[in-house]
């Protein structure tokens, strides 16, 4: 019986690891191993390998499977049933894939960028799947600003003489595809100077004054939406993360909302007035 490496060893990821931090790895490996690419004699098992754990671990169903029973779940010789409980084979000329769900269905159903198992050869290394019959589909690439990635926007782009408006949903990361009948458009997402983001989460880092993280008070912080006035409690320290619920980026099928993330830096100031330097230094003696 051959043991199989840990789908989390196989990408270099933690177990707590984001889809994002998951598909990052995968992406940077898929090109590393590619048969197309890489020549050596273990190429294409390898590509294979980080394949297969890439499947399993960014889908959540899977991965929740896959955490309990590790990959006995999806091991057609492992007692489920000859096929697995979880597997479906796909038949594209001589090739056969096998790939596993816990609901029956596509495992890359769900994401924007790879709507079928053959796309994400034309998604890394350009050019028409190897697997794929049929014309190649046009491709056109829209480079959209962070806050138009979270509210939506839209383009016109002109295809063979015809002029198309593109609209852009809110919530789209980078590198999402959006498929038309005979085209593709890919979205480029320009990055933030103060939002950054993790799936749909958004992390940010506000500088409060010294005096307020000691005393307590209000403050007023940036969102996608409009400005958010929070809470600080007395004591506050630095690096004190806050969540602020369903203020992240929407969900591009409109039914969720990523959460904020603010992390509090305190403001020391790098000069002092003589009464300031005085009452600090009477605190110092009171404490």
């Amino acid at each position: 019986m051959v043991t199989k490496r840990d789908y989390y060893d196989i990408l270099g990821v933690d177990k707590s690891a984001s889809v994002a931090e998951i598909k990052k790895a995968y992406r940077k490996l898929a090109l590393q191993y590619h048969p197309d690419r890489n020549k050596s004699a273990d190429a294409s098992a390898k590509f294979k390998e980080v394949t297969e754990a890439y499947e399993v671990l960014a889908d959540s169903k899977k991965r929740e499977t896959y955490d309990q029973y590790g990959h006995a779940a999806f091991d057609q010789a492992a007692g489920f049933g000859g096929a697995g409980p979880f597997s479906q084979t796909q038949q594209s000329g001589p090739f056969t894939y096998t790939y596993s769900t816990s609901s029956g269905g596509n495992p890359f159903e769900g994401f924007t960028d790879f709507s079928d198992p053959f796309e994400i050869f034309e998604s890394f290394f350009g050019g028409g799947s190897p697997f794929r019959r049929g014309p190649r589909l046009t491709r056109y690439s829209l480079t959209i600003d962070f806050m138009e990635a979270a509210k939506g926007t839209q383009r016109t782009i002109i295809h063979q003489g015809k002029e198309y408006t593109i609209k852009v949903p809110a919530g789209v990361d980078e590198g999402t595809r959006i498929k038309f009948k005979d085209f593709i458009v890919s979205i480029d997402v320009k990055p933030d100077s103060v939002f950054k983001r993790d799936g749909y989460d958004i992390f940010i880092d506000h500088k409060i004054p010294l005096t307020l993280a000691i005393l307590g008070g209000i403050t007023e912080v940036p969102s996608i939406d409009e400005p958010i006035k929070i809470k600080i409690r007395p004591g506050t320290q630095p690096g004190t993360m806050m969540r602020l619920r369903a203020k992240g980026m929407p969900h591009p099928r409109g039914y969720s909302r990523g959460d904020q993330y603010v992390r509090l830096l305190i403001n020391i100031p790098d000069r002092l007035t003589r009464d300031q330097r005085r009452l600090l230094e009477e605190f110092e003696s009171i404490s």
